[in-house]
């Protein structure tokens, strides 16, 4: 499309479900943004969206015009990246969508390696499940996306990724630490034991699927969280046993406050953790920059593990 003014506020109102609260994100007026999109539909001979009373809803032809739309408005961030490069500078902007547990270490870490070499790039960080991670990349709402144990999605690329084991994690006191066999501990073992388990929507819940199964009906479950940082409060104030990598744990461990033991069964369990784009896209300067950080990141996590 050559109206570039209209794929704007046609994405506007894609993403906010309405042209007045897209006209209110944009700073226009609302009859300005619904005459764009009005004019995009006649261009098109085709209806964008169904009006409804709850607001705008896309049709077919909408959701064709939507994916145009994120692919557009997205490498027209990467060119204005790309030529703030050719001009010397180091500018730029980048939004990420990532794993909640990744708030406590590896994230901060990342930004302020950022911000110590490229001071004037700007990141834009939403957290979120691992699982709402692929969703929200293909909607456009993030550049990159980082977490857990993701499925295979043709849609996405993967850019970097680190492998952890998962493992039970429990306070010291708690009577599985003294259970560990060679260092490792079976599901078996932990379902002795009061449990703090994962929601469907983290990645966890996928890993531990199978033997969650098994043991249903004998379980004890305490709570079950759709929080890691929840998961691992309750750890420690309910002396009861959560399922997590080490990632996110950090200072908890260093301290002595919890006790992390990986899961076997017969071999250790393993999540891996990755940074993803939406397939088809390449990389801006800013966003290079960021993903090879990750890369070392990570690496320095794996050695640690």
């Amino acid at each position: 499309m050559s109206n570039y003014k209209a794929v704007l506020y046609f994405d506007a109102v894609r993403r906010h479900g309405s042209v007045r609260e897209a006209a209110r994100h944009l700073g226009l007026a609302a009859s300005a943004v619904n005459r764009q999109v009005l004019n995009l539909e006649e261009e098109l001979g085709l209806k964008l969206f169904e009006r409804l009373p709850g607001g705008m809803s896309l049709t077919a032809a909408g959701e064709v015009m939507a994916r145009h739309a994120i692919a557009v408005l997205q490498d027209e961030r990467r060119a204005l990246s790309e030529f703030d490069a050719l001009r010397g500078l180091r500018r730029g902007e980048i939004s990420v969508i990532s794993a909640e547990s990744l708030n406590a270490s590896f994230l901060p870490e990342v930004l302020g390696i950022m911000a110590r070499r490229y001071p004037a790039i700007r990141s834009k960080i939403h957290t979120a499940g691992s699982n709402q991670v692929p969703g929200a990349l293909l909607r456009g709402e993030a550049d990159l996306g980082i977490g857990f144990s993701l499925q295979r999605n043709r849609e996405l690329q993967q850019l970097a990724v680190g492998r952890f084991r998962l493992g039970a994690i429990m306070r010291p006191d708690h009577p599985l630490a003294a259970e560990a066999v060679d260092g490792v501990v079976s599901f078996a073992q932990c379902v002795r034991h009061s449990l703090i388990l994962p929601a469907p929507e983290l990645s966890i819940h996928s890993l531990l699927e199978a033997p969650l199964q098994r043991f249903e009906g004998r379980l004890q479950v305490a709570a079950e969280v759709n929080s890691l940082a929840l998961m691992k409060t309750l750890a420690l104030r309910m002396n009861a046993v959560a399922f997590r990598s080490r990632i996110g744990l950090e200072e908890e461990l260093a301290a002595g406050l919890l006790v992390f033991l990986p899961l076997a069964k017969p071999g250790p369990v393993v999540t891996e953790l990755g940074v993803y784009l939406r397939q088809g896209r390449s990389l801006p300067v800013a966003l290079d920059v960021f993903v090879s950080i990750c890369r070392e990141q990570l690496a320095v996590c794996e050695a640690r593990d």
